[in-house]
């Protein structure tokens, strides 16, 4: 059990405004990195070795299929890519353009001990590439959150965001929910102990989960350990978490000695000890390798913790993800937590194939105000772009960009979907409606994050009160 404070503390904790959100979220997705699609980089995959085709799962189309094809040569394939995808360039970029927050899609394989070799297949070394861009971000003021995109054994059939095409989904057992909160663990440790990770401020659980809710069982559990693993690591290291403590007294200052003196006593459900207790080898390997000496003393004034002894926000997807009757992540809340909604009109079921159609709705979107009526608040929207479902021209461009983004700053704000994609004749036209960079380029996007091209955008269209 733990030990909780009343509802309304915990009600009224929820109400507060936590320093670790920015107020208003401007920021893009650094896609295509440590997780990457093909699709956003066509000829560096097949340069790769790696193929397209119309089924992901038939052929070389994803992370897990390229490292299964080529055992020998994956890891120094990948950590070219990995060098190379997201540069001191890039971020210079992200600055220059005033944008305050990344978002950053991860797979469970960065943290290499949750793989079993025998089964999965994916590249190795990552997580140096992760702590080193971290560094980047947090020199240049850019606050970032850690996206658990990819779940170990899949939580969505048929994607390659999920690192393995397949139809196979086996996240939502009790095993890979074992696996992600023990990465879950790790992570939260890494952003209060290691200095590169300074400006870490958010944790999101799942990215895209399957919408149907029948087929996501015990995933409302999950949400609930997720959280508690999060300040479970709080707690230990001495952070103040909104309506939860510890009933034992940490006497060390090393991290992963005092994880298994506190597990030891009755504070966390038998879930989030045994994640806790795993993820204990796992970070005493981390601290050497990534040469984080605050993992064995946490008294060491580096780490993040003595700079701000803020929680992280907890993430989720939003409860209108998913139907079906799903479990609310608002449920799990303790401390602070966001919710994050993803909203593209390309891939249909939300606005027939038309300008006049798409403007109506955005200018009439109203899920800021569905999630908080539900306590989905703060609502940002983490992933969008311009992609359309029919040839957009130049000047519908401009007023959709304008419109999608007043409507997203309703909520606490927006992450574009994507910092760039590639530019090259295999990928065509794509980095006109997929890229931020291209997209500010070109005018569609303003130079100012804060500012649109058109005000008025939606006054003709605008149907609610």
């Amino acid at each position: 059990m733990h030990v909780l404070l009343g509802l309304g503390a915990l009600l009224a904790s929820a109400r507060l405004t936590f320093a670790g959100i920015p107020d208003k979220i401007q920021g893009v997705n650094l896609g295509g990195w440590l997780v990457l699609e093909p699709w956003m980089l066509p000829a560096e995959w097949e340069a790769m070795g790696g193929q397209q085709c119309d089924d992901c799962s038939q052929c070389i189309g994803s992370e897990f299929k390229f490292a299964e094809a080529y055992p020998n040569t994956v890891d120094e394939q990948f950590a070219k890519h990995w060098s190379t995808w997201f540069t001191q360039d890039d971020v210079n970029q992200i600055a220059s353009l005033d944008l305050n927050v990344v978002r950053i899609p991860l797979g469970y394989w960065i943290v290499e001990p949750l793989v079993d070799r025998t089964t999965e297949h994916y590249p190795r070394g990552g997580i140096k590439f992760l702590q080193s861009g971290l560094q980047m971000l947090k020199n240049a003021g850019i606050q970032a959150i850690l996206d658990h995109h990819a779940l170990p054994g899949v939580q969505t059939p048929s994607q390659s965001f999920t690192g393995n095409c397949t139809t196979d989904v086996e996240f939502y057992t009790d095993y890979n929910y074992h696996r992600a909160l023990v990465w879950t663990a790790v992570m939260t440790s890494l952003a209060h102990l290691d200095p590169n990770f300074g400006s870490v401020f958010a944790i999101e659980a799942v990215n895209e989960p399957i919408m149907d809710a029948a087929q996501t069982p015990g995933y409302g559990d999950f949400q609930k350990n997720f959280v508690q693993t999060v300040r479970a690591v709080e707690l230990i290291l001495g952070i103040p978490v909104p309506g939860l403590q510890l009933d034992a007294k940490v006497t060390t200052s090393n991290f992963t000695s005092a994880i298994t003196s506190v597990t030891e006593s009755n504070v966390f459900n038998s879930e989030v000890t045994a994640a806790l207790l795993d993820a204990v080898p796992i970070l005493i390997e981390l601290g050497t390798e990534l040469a984080v000496p605050e993992i064995f003393d946490f008294d060491l004034a580096a780490a993040p913790v003595h700079n701000s002894r803020e929680p992280l926000v907890t993430t989720f997807m939003d409860v209108n993800w998913q139907n079906d009757n799903p479990p609310n992540p608002a449920d799990a809340a303790i401390g602070p937590q966001g919710y994050d909604n993803h909203l593209y009109y390309s891939f249909g079921g939300v606005a027939d194939p038309n300008p006049t159609a798409y403007l109506t709705s955005i200018c009439n979107l109203q899920r800021v105000q569905a999630d908080a009526a539900l306590g989905d608040s703060p609502l940002w929207f983490g992933e969008w772009g311009l992609p359309t479902q029919f040839n957009a021209t130049d000047d519908f461009l401009f007023e959709w960009a304008d419109a999608q983004k007043l409507a997203y700053s309703q909520g606490r704000g927006w992450i574009f979907w994507n910092f760039k994609v590639e530019i090259s004749e295999l990928a065509g036209d794509l980095a006109r409606q997929w890229s931020y960079f291209e997209g500010v380029k070109l005018g569609f996007l303003t130079q100012n994050p804060s500012q649109v091209n058109n005000a008025s955008v939606c006054a003709p269209y605008v149907t609610t009160s």
